[in-house]
């Protein structure tokens, strides 16, 4: 189980992420618009850089939404690798089986 305190970080990361996306897009939308002329998509990279660190995308982890292992995740299901084996024996996970050749 991860701590507590790196869990809840996620957490505000993700609201601050979704707090600032439309924000970000507009932005990111103007500096990669060539149409544009230099000294507004200049603009827009002094805008972005004024986003709070925590507003980028890019700083979210994943993380297993049973134990918030950050390690190990699988996408499609949320869940770290070790707590998927354990759903998947016991069937808890429809579709999946294990595989036997």
């Amino acid at each position: 189980m991860a701590k507590l305190s790196l869990i809840q970080r996620e957490e505000k990361r993700e609201k601050l992420v979704a707090k600032y996306a439309k924000k970000y897009a507009e932005l990111k939308a103007t500096i990669d618009d060539q149409s544009k002329s230099e000294e507004e998509r200049y603009a827009a990279r002094l805008a972005l850089q004024q986003l709070p660190r925590n507003a980028y995308p890019t700083r979210l982890r994943a993380r297993c939404g049973i134990t918030g292992r950050p390690r190990g995740t699988f996408r499609k299901f949320g869940l770290g690798r070790t707590k998927i084996r354990e759903l998947a024996f016991r069937g808890d996970i429809p579709g999946v089986v294990k595989a036997s050749w």
